[in-house]
């Protein structure tokens, strides 16, 4: 098992993700296939870089509203996908 002990990422609202914050989800095992981000009531835009660092990872991500954001991850696992998802309170 890895330790998370040096990850500790504030995430407050959809500005506040970074490289950092989403390194976390490189470090789960089974390493996740999708990784579903909830931003809040709106979908926001995320800077391209940080969500093309997860795709070279072989991670797909999919940025929603929150409410939706629930909803897919909560499709996603009853499919048997491998999901997480990082969800910011509307």
């Amino acid at each position: 098992p890895r330790s998370l002990s040096s990850v500790s990422p504030q995430v407050g609202s959809y500005r506040d993700i970074s490289h950092e914050s989403l390194s976390l989800f490189r470090l789960l095992e089974p390493q996740i296939e999708i990784l579903v981000l909830g931003t809040g009531d709106r979908v926001e835009r995320l800077h391209p870089a940080m969500l093309k660092q997860l795709r070279e990872c072989g991670i797909a991500v999919e940025v929603q509203d929150t409410p939706n954001a629930c909803a897919t991850f909560n499709f996603l696992i009853s499919e048997k996908r491998v999901a997480a998802a990082g969800l910011i309170p509307p």
